[in-house]
């Protein structure tokens, strides 16, 4: 299958374009990186840089594939003017999307975000409801990333009402690589009472990778939305005890399936997908949250 990647010179590019090479699957990235004309090593999949808010450009990388991943956006609200975010992400999805149904490719797979909920970048701040979250909660985005997030979910949607595409959501939690494990979740590690809108979750970059190929390759019908997490949180803390002890009953806790549960569920994902999670932070950092290689 020939898969166009795009944003693949990203964290999330860079290790699903691996994974689908893994996988068997011919590869063309596309990216805002500028192109080299030496001569790559065996291997490396043909790239095209492209402005992918740019019809043209978008209909340009896209013709010839069998299947699109599209990664590419900004990847979160706070670096960027909000008009700047939302323009940039939005349009892209929609000019990828636009060009897919046109040449008629059958799965389209996006990266959508855990924060399409609206509790990670809201300027009035609330909780989730219950947790661990789940791809039934409430959706309530305020800020311009989520908000792009969650409409092109919905072009996902509209797209499959149109025509005979196979689209998958993925809403990845924190990602987190072996250069960033240590900065990202140590503190949680070490201390639970350090907080974030995630609940102490997070995925292994290479796990979301696995999780994107599959997506690919699915013959899923219509437009499925799962959210990708390791099953376990940041400092293996007892989840029942650290979710009442820092938010009290404004959290309902529903049913885990382990102590140690993470604040995002993947059951969905493991369960219609085949998923399944294959590296924790506990390869990485030691019960003080310090990186092992050291």
């Amino acid at each position: 299958m020939k898969v166009l990647i795009t944003g693949a010179h990203g964290k999330v590019g860079r290790a699903a374009t691996q994974a689908m090479i893994d996988a068997g699957h011919e590869v063309i990235t596309t990216d805002l990186s500028r192109p080299s004309y030496e001569r790559k090593p065996e291997g490396t999949p043909r790239y095209v840089m492209a402005d992918l808010t740019d019809a043209g450009q978008a209909y340009a990388v896209v013709k010839g594939a069998d299947a699109v991943v599209h990664i590419a956006a900004i990847p979160e609200p706070t670096g960027h003017a909000p008009h700047v975010v939302f323009q940039n992400n939005l349009m892209s999805t929609f000019n990828v999307l636009e060009a897919a149904v046109s040449f008629g490719i059958k799965r389209f797979v996006f990266l959508s975000s855990e924060t399409v909920p609206g509790f990670f970048f809201p300027e009035r701040d609330f909780l989730p409801e219950y947790a661990p979250v789940d791809e039934e909660h409430p959706i309530h985005p305020q800020d311009p990333y989520a908000l792009a997030k969650h409409f092109s979910e919905q072009l996902m949607d509209a797209a499959v009402a149109r025509s005979d595409i196979q689209c998958i959501s993925i809403r990845p939690s924190w990602v987190q690589f072996e250069g960033n494990y240590e900065n990202n979740l140590g503190p949680q590690i070490r201390d639970a009472s350090v907080l974030s809108p995630g609940l102490w979750s997070y995925i292994d970059v290479y796990d979301l990778a696995d999780a994107i190929v599959l997506a690919a390759e699915s013959d899923l019908p219509g437009h499925e939305v799962f959210y990708i997490a390791s099953p376990d949180n940041a400092g293996g803390h007892d989840f029942a005890e650290v979710l009442t002890k820092y938010y009290g009953d404004q959290i309902q806790l529903k049913d885990l399936d382990r102590t140690d549960a993470s604040g995002i569920s993947s059951a969905k994902a493991q369960r219609m997908l085949g998923w399944k999670p294959k590296r924790s932070w506990h390869d990485y950092l030691d019960a003080d949250g310090k990186a092992l290689n050291k």
